[in-house]
């Protein structure tokens, strides 16, 4: 199954954890802090959203950050993945 995002909306599945540390530790599962990173898979066309021009700034393969409790979290084929909208992402990490 493929999903694509109407709108400004944009799919994007979590940045794995770090496995070890800057120092070389290997770190447990539970030790592991969730990264608040994501990784752009599909974005939507932009348009006219509330009344207003929406133009996308963000595209597939894009890191970006957004906000804790952003978005709908949905699994699609054992995949978890989370659709937010473009206003929702602060930052694309560089």
């Amino acid at each position: 199954m493929t999903l694509k995002p109407l709108a400004d909306r944009v799919i994007i599945k979590q940045v794995e954890a770090e496995e070890t540390t800057k120092a070389g530790i290997i770190l447990t599962s539970a030790a592991q802090e969730k990264p608040q990173v994501y990784e752009v898979l599909e974005v939507g066309p932009g348009g006219n959203v509330d009344g207003n021009e929406v133009t996308m700034v963000v595209k597939p393969g894009d890191r970006i950050i957004t906000g804790k409790y952003s978005g709908t979290e949905v699994k699609i084929d054992g995949e978890e993945l989370t659709i937010v909208r473009q206003s929702d992402i602060l930052a694309i990490v560089q």
